[in-house]
C-alpha cells in the first residue's frame, strides 16, 4: 500500500493554478462544481488506491482550517 505524498511534487505551479481557473471560465457554479466532481473521480481512479484517496481526503478536509 502506497502512501499519499504531500512533499512538493510539481513544477510550474503557477501556470498549473491559472489553467484550474480558466476551465471554470464561462461556467455557472453547478457547471464548476460538476467539473470539480469529474477532474476529482478521473485522478481517483489513475491513483487507484482507495487508502491513498482516504488519506487525501482527510488532509483536505483539514486545509485551510484555522
Amino acid at each position: 500500500m502506497s502512501a499519499l505524498n504531500l512533499a512538493p511534487n510539481l513544477t510550474g505551479h503557477d501556470d498549473l493554478y491559472a489553467e484550474l481557473v480558466r476551465m471554470h471560465d464561462g461556467l455557472s457554479e453547478a457547471e464548476s462544481l460538476g467539473l470539480w466532481s469529474r477532474l476529482a473521480l478521473v485522478l481517483m481512479n489513475h491513483i487507484g488506491e482507495r487508502e491513498v484517496i482516504a488519506q487525501g481526503r482527510r488532509v483536505a478536509a483539514t486545509l485551510g482550517r484555522k
